[in-house]
């Protein structure tokens, strides 16, 4: 049984899974920059989100790329939105994918969470484009 000071393997497994899809820079920079407020913040989703939910095997990287993007997108998360498309460059999820994505959002849930979805998505791929990010960008601490 691991101890508080002893990551448990779920944990492990979830820090492996958000280094393969958010990048290596990325997920070092949120461990550096974590304290004693956030730290178990951050290994609540390492541990959840990584580990339970992005390390399972029924969908690939790219599906749940797909989905994290349009159920961010749906819910105003732009931030959060545009660091998961600068990931889609790890998970193989594709600009049309995205966009297909993106289509849904303005179906089920507004055209207006989509149109501002849409134009973050642009940026990011831009930013991509021009070399700026290679999927492993992301802005705060609290960065899934």
């Amino acid at each position: 049984m691991p101890t508080e000071d002893e990551p448990s393997e779920r944990y492990l497994q979830g820090l492996a899974t958000r280094r393969t899809v958010l990048g290596e820079a990325h997920v070092e920079r949120a461990l550096a920059n974590q304290s004693g407020f956030d730290g178990p913040f951050q290994s609540l989703i390492t541990e959840a989100a990584w580990g339970h939910v992005w390390s399972r095997e029924t969908w690939t990287k790219r599906e749940r790329s797909m989905v994290t993007i349009a159920l961010l997108a749906a819910l105003g998360h732009y931030e959060e939105m545009a660091m998961h498309v600068r990931a889609t460059a790890r998970t193989g999820a594709t600009m049309d994918d995205i966009r297909e994505a993106l289509l849904h959002v303005a179906i089920y849930a507004g055209v207006p969470a989509a149109n501002q979805a849409i134009k973050v998505a642009r940026e990011a791929l831009a930013g991509m484009k021009e070399g700026e990010g290679h999927g492993d960008e992301g802005h705060g601490q609290a960065a899934l």
